[in-house]
C-alpha cells in the first residue's frame, strides 16, 4: 500500500497534471502510464547491455536499434529516446524528442498483428506544454519504480483516483479484492486466463504475480515461459484507452505479449466461440447498456435478457472449457433476482455446473464508485452437474472502512475467508471439510444441493442463515405502571417543593 511519503509524491505529478491543465482523470492515467512505460523500455534496455557486457556478447534483442529513426521527421539516433537521455535535456528539447521521435516509436512496437501493437497505434501525447512535461518527468524520476510490487502498489493508487464509475456500470475492482479471488483461483502454470471485462487488466496481472511467487518453475523451462508471455492472458474491453493501459501495465509488470484486446464481449460480431480457457476471472460491468439486437445470439440461446451481469456469467460458461474455473464478482439481484432468465442461470449453476462458493460482500466495498451490495460466485463449468453443497461466507470487514474515504481498518475477513477456503477437501465429500459442522448462526457455513433446490436456486445468504436470538426476560406491566406511578407522585412532590421555595419572600 503507498503511504507517507510515497504518497505524497504520487500526489505531486497528479496535480501537476491537473494544474497544468489536464483535468479528465482518465487522460492522466494515460498520460502517467505512457511516460512509465517509456522509463521502463529505457531499464529494460538497460539489463541487456549490463548482461551483453557481463558474458562479453552483443546484445540480445535491444529495445533500442542501432541506427537512426525512420519515422519521417528528423532523425535522431534511437539511443535520444531512451529515459535517461532526454531527462537531461532543456524542456523544450525533451518536448521536441517525445512528441516528434518517442511517440512514433512507441506506436510502431509490438509484434506486427499483435494486439500490443494494435493499442498502441493510437497512442497520443497531449501534455500541452513543454515545462508541465519536464515537471513530471522530474516528479517520476524521484519515484522508485525497481521494485515490482512497490510498482504495482503506486499505479493502483493512482488508478484509485478515478474516483467515479464509467459510463456503463465500468469501475475498477480494489487490489485487496483482486488479490483475493487470484488466490482463492490459485493459478496454474497450465491455465489459459481470461478476463471479457478486463479495464486495466487488474486480474490478469495479478494471476501474473501469483505465478511468479507459487510457481518458480516457469523460468526453468522455455516452454513454458513462452506459455506465460504468450497465451496464458487474455483480455477484452470495450474502451480503448482501457485496452492501451491494460497492454501497458501488463508490460508494466513484465508479461511480455499478452492478448489485450478493444473489443465488446457481449456483441455478436465480436463474440468468441470459447471452450478455450481454463479459467475466467472478472467483475463485468452491472446495469450497462445494451444493444439487444447486436448481442450474441450464442448468448441469448443461454439466457435471454438485456441484463449485462446475467449474460457475463452466460459469456463465462461459452468462454471456459469443461473442467475451467470462474470466479465472478455480481450484484446481489443476480443471488435473488425473480426473473425467469435469473432463475435459470441459477439453475444451470446449480445442476448443469458445479457452483463452489458465494462470498458475499459489504455493501462499501466498492465505494466510493457505487455502494451496490455484491457477492463472488466460484464455480466450475463441468455440464454435467457435481454441485453437492455450497459454501457461504459474509464477510463483514474487508481491512477498509465502508465509507466513500475506505481508510485502513484492522478489521479484516479476507484471510479468513482464504484460509477456510485452502483447507476443503480437493477430493470426497464436503462432508469432511470442517465447515460443514458450522452452525448457520456463523459467519460460513455449507448449504446442501437438495435445500437450495428446494428454495427455487435462491443463492442470498440471508436465505439459509440463521439469527441467533437472545431471550430477553421482561417485566411485569403491573410492575412497570407502578413504578411510573411512584416516579409521577415524586415528581408532583418535588415540583411543589420548587413551586413553594419560589413564591417565598426572601
Amino acid at each position: 500500500m503507498v503511504t507517507g511519503e510515497l504518497k505524497s509524491q504520487v500526489d505531486k505529478v497528479w496535480n501537476a497534471f491537473w494544474s497544468g491543465g489536464i483535468a479528465n482523470p482518465m487522460e492522466v492515467i494515460e498520460q502517467i502510464t505512457y511516460l512509465l512505460f517509456i522509463k521502463r523500455l529505457d531499464e529494460l534496455q538497460t539489463l541487456k547491455e549490463n548482461k551483453a557486457n557481463t558474458l562479453g556478447q552483443p546484445i540480445e534483442d535491444p529495445v533500442f536499434p542501432e541506427g537512426s529513426d525512420d519515422s519521417g521527421r528528423r532523425p535522431r539516433p534511437f539511443s535520444d529516446l531512451r529515459w535517461s537521455r532526454f531527462q537531461n535535456m532543456s524542456a523544450a528539447e525533451m518536448y521536441d524528442v517525445i512528441d516528434q521521435n518517442v511517440f512514433p516509436f512507441i506506436r510502431g512496437l509490438g509484434e506486427a498483428g499483435s494486439s500490443f501493437a494494435t493499442n498502441m497505434k493510437d497512442a497520443r501525447f497531449t501534455i500541452p506544454t513543454p515545462a508541465l512535461l519536464s515537471k513530471v518527468v522530474d516528479l517520476l524520476e524521484d519515484i522508485p519504480m525497481d521494485d515490482r510490487d512497490t510498482k504495482g502498489d503506486i499505479y493502483e493508487y493512482m488508478l484509485g483516483k478515478l474516483s467515479t464509475s464509467g459510463q456503463n456500470g465500468q469501475f475498477r475492482t480494489s487490489r485487496h479484492i483482486i488479490k483475493l479471488m487470484v488466490d482463492m483461483a490459485a493459478p496454474t502454470p497450465a491455465d489459459k486466463i481470461i478476463d471479457p471485462a478486463a479495464g486495466t487488466a487488474g486480474f490478469l496481472m495479478e494471476a501474473g504475480e501469483y505465478l511468479r511467487d507459487h510457481h518458480p518453475e516457469i523460468w526453468a523451462d522455455a516452454r513454458s515461459r513462452d506459455h506465460f508471455n504468450r497465451v496464458a492472458f487474455t483480455g477484452f474491453d470495450s474502451d480503448a484507452s482501457m485496452s492501451r493501459i491494460g497492454s501497458m501495465n501488463m508490460q508494466l509488470h513484465g508479461i511480455e505479449n499478452p492478448t489485450i484486446e478493444r473489443r465488446d464481449s457481449l456483441a455478436e460480431e465480436h463474440f468468441v466461440a470459447g471452450g478455450d480457457f481454463t479459467l475466467l476471472l472478472a467483475n463485468p460491468p452491472f446495469a450497462g447498456s445494451l444493444d439487444y439486437e447486436t448481442t450474441a445470439k450464442d448468448l441469448l440461446h443461454i439466457v435471454k435478457t438485456k441484463k449485462t451481469e446475467l449474460l457475463f456469467l452466460a459469456l463465462t460458461l461459452r468462454l471456459l472449457k469443461n473442467g475451467g474455473r470462474a470466479a465472478v464478482i455480481v450484484p446481489d439481484g443476480v443471488l435473488f433476482g425473480s426473473s425467469g432468465a435469473h432463475k435459470a442461470l441459477r439453475r444451470m449453476l446449480v445442476e448443469d455446473h458445479k457452483l463452489e462458493a458465494v462470498i458475499k460482500l459489504p455493501s462499501g466495498t466498492f465505494k466510493p464508485y457505487t455502494g451496490v451490495s455484491t457477492a463472488i460466485l466460484f464455480f466450475q463449468k463441468t455440464s454435467s452437474g457435481g454441485t453437492d453443497s455450497v459454501w457461504f461466507y459474509d464477510v463483514q470487514a474487508d481491512g477498509f472502512t465502508l465509507d466513500d474515504k475506505r481508510t485502513p481498518t484492522e478489521a479484516n475477513d479476507l484471510p479468513d475467508v482464504l484460509a477456510r477456503w485452502l483447507i476443503r477437501p480437493q477430493v470426497g465429500g464436503a462432508e469432511t471439510w470442517a465447515e460443514s459442522k458450522r452452525p448457520r448462526t456463523t459467519q460460513s457455513f455449507l448449504v446442501p444441493k437438495s435445500e437450495i433446490s428446494a428454495q427455487g436456486y435462491d443463492l442470498s445468504l440471508n436465505r439459509y442463515k440463521e439469527v441467533e436470538h437472545e431471550e430477553v426476560e421482561h417485566r411485569a406491566p403491573v410492575e412497570i405502571l407502578a413504578e411510573l406511578a411512584a416516579l409521577e407522585q415524586d415528581i408532583l412532590v418535588a415540583t411543589a417543593d420548587l413551586s413553594r421555595s419560589l413564591s417565598s419572600p426572601k
